[in-house]
This record gives structure tokens, C-alpha cells and sequence, in this order.
């Protein structure tokens, strides 16, 4: 018997470098710094696959997307989610919410926080309340702080669909 509420969480990081594009939740963002990946390096939903990955114990998104494979170069990480999204569903769940952190010096993701949120809604098939995002800063301290690295997490709650909420 599946249980009937499963927790995933993910957790994702990617260096920066001049001249890169950066995108954040699917959406494309002014900065000097962008991200280096073999796909587009969106760790903000790679960090949800993960989680939903997990919540489901299907191991990780570098198992279903290995980066060795040419076919995920450059690839647009909403593919990556609605793949992850399409196995929740397969296995008779569905996503109750998601919270996200973001980690990053610049740019400021407040004013992108509503398009990020709407364009993963859409993806999954969500209302915008049940999508979170946050972001920190490193304080100019760590990876982050220096301006080296990004990094993610995201915690799901899928529940199975037979449950009524």
C-alpha cells in the first residue's frame, strides 16, 4: 500500500562565471554572472526534480538527466520538471506544495519572485499559493558570498490522489 503523503527534499549547486546566461525558476535574469552546467543550470528546479525525485525514492535528477548524455546539453530545465511531475503522477500522487531557497549574492530574485512562481505553476499545473520561493544572500561570505556559486533546496509534499484534502 503507498503511503498516502511522502516529503522530498533537493539540494543543488552550480559555480558562476562572466558571460553566462542566468536562470533562476525558469526565467531568464539580467546579471553579469551566469551559470556554468551541462543543461541551462536552473538549480532552483533542479532542486525541486530532486525533491520530487526523493519523495518518490527514484534516486536523483543526475540519474534521469546524466550530464554525460549530449541530449540534456543546454537542455531547458522545465523539460527536466514536467518529466519529474509526469512521475508523480504515474505513480498515483500528486503535489500538495513546494518551498524553495535560493542562495545568491546578485542579482536580487524579489522582483522575479512572482514570475518564477507563476511560470512553475503553469509547468506543473499548480496554483500560485502553493509554490514558495525565498532567497538569502551569503552575507559575502562562502561560495555564495564571493560571488562563485549558486545553490538551492526545495522541500515537497506529494500526496497520493486517492486522499481527500
Amino acid at each position: 500500500m503507498q503511503p498516502p503523503f511522502r516529503i522530498g527534499y533537493g539540494y543543488d549547486v552550480h559555480r558562476l562565471a562572466e558571460g553566462l546566461p542566468l536562470t533562476l525558476g525558469g526565467v531568464r535574469l539580467e546579471s553579469r554572472l551566469g551559470i556554468v552546467a551541462h543543461s541551462d543550470g536552473d538549480v532552483l528546479i533542479h532542486a525541486i526534480c530532486d525533491a520530487l525525485l526523493g519523495a518518490l525514492s527514484l534516486r536523483d535528477i543526475g540519474y534521469h538527466f546524466p550530464d554525460t548524455d549530449a541530449k540534456w546539453k543546454g537542455a531547458d530545465s522545465t523539460r527536466l520538471l514536467q518529466h519529474c511531475a509526469q512521475l508523480v503522477r504515474e505513480q498515483g500522487y500528486e503535489i500538495g506544495n513546494i518551498d524553495c531557497m535560493l542562495a545568491l549574492e546578485a542579482p536580487k530574485i524579489n522582483p522575479h519572485n512572482t514570475a518564477m512562481r507563476t511560470g512553475l505553476a503553469e509547468v506543473l499545473g499548480l496554483e500560485l499559493h502553493q509554490i514558495s520561493i525565498k532567497a538569502t544572500t551569503g552575507e559575502r561570505m562562502g561560495f555564495v558570498g564571493r560571488q562563485e556559486g549558486v545553490e538551492a533546496s526545495a522541500v515537497v509534499l506529494i500526496f497520493h490522489a486517492e486522499v481527500r484534502l
